[in-house]
């Protein structure tokens, strides 16, 4: 019984997007014979310290153990939970772990269509409305299809060469002090001469992102995709302007996307308001062009 739990249980995480598998499974059967399964606190630490591996997941994996716990245990159990506050909002990771749970297929009836209006209106209004984004949960499956979308996109940007160079042993430059000291082992004579080649990395990247009410539409795809990059590749500055001027470079290396939009959400209050354009470009130009524009920065302007 007690393996046939950590089973359901293993398979509950990685519907809701974990990276568990059958190791984790049977570290987490071997775990829980050393500890006492009457205790919930023991149990709880034995699984997540052989079932988590990155610190992104801890928080998705407490939410799971919480919600697996209480549906073992029954609702004569959680009877004395009725009285305690419920939160406004479910945290972020919830409608994953319903799905997970559920096991229930979001896609639509076959037959049924959608219907699309397309609405090219584009104003420009300099008022600000103070308000904030409400980014709706999302599911496993659909992290997953965004994730298989977005790995196709990829910023042509050529790498540049720097002024440092790397050992290479099919380089053009001869690295002199290299090849002397490894003469040494040989008593003085060169048996091999060593090469070097010039270092080249990608140039940094700075965004400015409109998320005015004409960019509505489009701001949530685009911070999907400015996630992505920027935990793909490092040196990566993100700036969102509607009225006022935003950095959310640090939350978007958040490597979880759902934890990333609420922080960011959390901290933008000009979400579809008016457009300042010209005060959100001085304002980068006086607090942030001289921190973020050096080496041969590359500047991509939405």
């Amino acid at each position: 019984m007690l393996a046939q739990n950590v089973m359901h249980f293993a398979r509950l995480l990685r519907r809701a997007g974990m990276g568990v598998g059958v190791p984790e499974s049977l570290a987490g059967i071997q775990a829980l014979t050393m500890v006492n399964v009457a205790a919930r606190g023991e149990v709880k630490a034995a699984l997540r310290a052989v079932m988590v591996h990155r610190f992104e997941d801890l928080f998705l994996f407490d939410q799971a153990f919480e919600l697996f716990w209480r549906l073992q245990e029954g609702n004569a159990a959680t009877s004395g939970d009725d009285a305690a506050p419920q939160p406004d909002a479910p945290p972020p990771g919830t409608k994953r772990l319903a799905e997970a749970m559920a096991d229930q297929s979001r896609a639509p009836p076959p037959g049924e269509e959608q219907d699309f209006k397309l609405d090219a209106a584009e104003t420009f209004n300099a008022r600000e409305w103070l308000q904030a984004m409400d980014f709706e949960a999302m599911g496993a499956d659909e992290i997953a299809r965004a994730k298989q979308e977005i790995k196709s996109l990829r910023l042509p940007l050529d790498e540049l060469r720097t002024r440092r160079w790397r050992a290479d042993a099919q380089g053009p430059r001869i690295d002199l002090a290299a090849t002397i000291t490894g003469s040494l082992s040989t008593g003085g004579e060169i048996t091999r001469i060593a090469r070097q080649r010039r270092i080249t990395r990608p140039p940094p990247l700075v965004v400015l992102c409109d998320i005015s009410g004409s960019m509505a539409r489009y701001a949530q795809i685009m911070l999907h995709f400015l996630h992505s990059v920027a935990n793909d590749r490092d040196r990566v500055s993100v700036f969102l302007f509607g009225t006022r001027l935003s950095n959310i470079t640090r939350q978007l290396k958040h490597r979880d996307p759902e934890l990333a939009f609420a922080m960011v959400s959390a901290m933008v209050p000009d979400w579809s308001g008016g457009t300042r354009i010209g005060e959100a470009l001085g304002a980068f130009n006086q607090l942030w062009a001289r921190r973020v524009l050096g080496q041969n920065a590359m500047v991509l302007l939405v």
